[in-house]
């Protein structure tokens, strides 16, 4: 066969490799701008919490210095911002407003406490009687209903014992369902504040229809409450998270449905208050990675994620991806061709086919493995399993490369972990058997998360491809056919088995990222359920 094979699939991997990376980073081209500066936004929801800060902290007290920092960039982009609460230091937030020419739609976060609901509606009162030119609505409770922590009746008291004693507009917000099971509390505000967030419905859209699919539900409420004017109080799309059904949060789809929405909201004459105004890293812990990435701003850097002008991807440093993934390839050809140096006899074609997959599905997938470590690790033990997984997915092409090219087999986890006389005395046998558990545990570990805890979860599709197509590969071009099959792999081919019907199913037909996780748990547990022990003489 020669090297003109090897080198022909090389340049071919290469090709491949630059050529979905050019696709992936395909800019898109919007009819509007999602933020312009030349046309501010009607309104956007805004919290200060930076970091490790939370609003479940009640000895937090944000500084002024950091709201003042935050509402001199919002004032750039938008005439007004929304609350929710005047606890930890937010009661501050009329006062810095009205220095850089935002308006206010003051929130008071009311719930069970009863005295605290009181003491809270007390001092809005104040704060719209001392800044009347900043205030220009007050929103008495958010979702309150929704979360089950007041009766419909309670609100509607506290409401009314809110209204006489200011002279703004005062509403409640609510998901729009809620609007339309509790019809009742619209005769007791100013306005109807209702909550459109297409995303987290229970039969999500598109991207690419959820401006429309909000627009529809509006008129509907438009309908149910004649005369009452409807106030989008929360629409947007996360930039960064695991799909539902159809709807993939991505940077491209968060600044499409901002673009179609408020092109909507100027030409039917409504009013837009967008979600959010910056990421919020603290969400992350209650509702996943999508949670903390529904912001116009970047939460770390503070910056505007969609610049005027600017091209939007959905891999704004698709170069340097590009190049750890052709870096990756050359690595594995170059795993390949030093081992056949050393081996007795040339491998066949398949084999070389084998590398050639795995160095192109490695080289692609390596940036997206890595974008999603950055982006969906949380906390200590979220870092260390997802750069684990990284790590393992990167190693496994290398060493399964060289295990297929030396005529060795994927080694089985007693050869690694068993007892002294089962131990595999072969140095790269082990390294790859400790980076195939390290997968397997991880692997599991996600896939359990996807059956009992499914709605918060992301899937790890990228770097479990890396790792799990060249573990298969290894495992039916040199498994062994004779010896025992492991319990233990038995097991979690077994469990991957299960896991992946059960995903797909849960998910949808509609979700990729569900499908493509279910395929490559089957492959996973495909390549385990070929595991055989084999003698110690197979492995030296």
């Amino acid at each position: 066969m020669g090297i003109r094979t090897p080198l022909a699939l090389f340049v071919v991997s290469l090709g491949i490799i630059a050529a979905a990376w050019w696709w992936l980073a395909t800019p898109v081209a919007l009819t509007r701008a999602p933020i312009d500066d030349a046309a501010k936004l009607e309104c956007v929801s805004y919290a200060p919490f930076r970091n490790d800060q939370t609003p479940h902290d009640p000895t937090l007290i944000v500084s002024p210095e950091q709201i003042a920092e935050d509402l001199r960039e919002l004032a750039k982009v938008s005439k007004c911002i929304r609350t929710y609460s005047i606890d930890n230091g937010l009661d501050k937030v009329p006062e810095l407003a009205s220095r850089v020419g935002l308006k206010v739609l003051l929130g008071v976060w009311i719930g069970r406490d009863r005295a605290k609901n009181a003491q809270l509606a007390d001092i809005a009162v104040s704060l719209v009687k001392d800044h009347p030119g900043t205030v220009t609505a007050l929103i008495v409770g958010s979702e309150v209903l929704l979360r089950g922590e007041m009766t419909a009746s309670d609100l509607r008291q506290i409401i009314r014992s809110v209204k006489p004693r200011v002279s703004v507009p005062v509403t409640y917000a609510d998901v729009w369902e809620f609007w339309l099971r509790y019809r009742e509390v619209g005769e007791d505000v100013d306005f109807i504040t209702a909550h459109f967030l297409p995303y987290w419905e229970d039969v999500p859209p598109r991207a690419e229809d959820a401006a429309a699919h909000v627009d529809d539900i509006r008129k509907q409420l438009a309908a149910a409450f004649p005369g009452k004017e409807i106030l989008i109080g929360e629409t947007g799309w996360p930039s960064h998270g695991r799909m539902r059904d159809g709807a993939l949060a991505s940077r491209v789809n968060q600044a499409r449905f901002i673009s179609e929405i408020l092109e909507r909201a100027r030409r039917d004459n409504f009013r837009v208050n967008l979600f959010e105004a910056y990421d919020e890293p603290w969400k992350r812990r209650w509702e996943g990675t999508v949670g903390g990435y529904w912001g116009l701003f970047d939460g770390t850097e503070r910056k505007l994620k969609y610049p005027a002008g600017v091209a939007i991807s959905n891999y704004p440093f698709w170069k340097l991806q590009m190049g750890s993934g052709l870096f990756l390839c050359i690595g594995v050809f170059a795993v390949a061709l030093f081992t056949l140096r050393r081996g007795p006899s040339l491998p066949p074609l398949a084999s070389w086919l084998a590398v050639a997959v795995s160095a192109t599905i490695g080289g692609i997938l390596l940036g997206v493995g890595a974008d999603k470590m950055l982006h969906e690790s949380y906390g200590l033990g979220g870092w260390l399993v997802q750069g684990l997984l990284l790590a393992a997915a990167t190693a496994a092409p290398l060493l399964s490369t060289y295990a297929l090219m030396s005529g060795r087999g994927l080694p089985s986890f007693l050869e690694v972990l068993g007892p002294p006389k089962g131990l595999t005395p072969f140095f790269m046998a082990n390294m790859l058997g400790v980076t195939l558990i390290v997968t397997t545990l991880i692997a599991a570990q996600t896939a359990l998360s996807l059956i009992f805890d499914a709605r918060w979860r992301d899937f790890p599709f990228a770097a479990l491809t890396m790792a799990a197509v060249p573990f298969w590969t290894l495992a039916f071009l040199n498994g062994s056919k004779s010896g025992e099959r492991p319990m233990s792999e038995a097991v979690f081919a077994g469990l991957f088995a299960m896991a992946a019907v059960y995903i797909v199913f849960n998910e949808g037909f509609e979700n990729w990222q569900a499908m493509w996780t279910g395929a490559i748990y089957l492959l996973l547990g495909s390549a385990l359920w070929r595991a055989r022990t084999a003698a110690l003489s197979e492995l030296g």
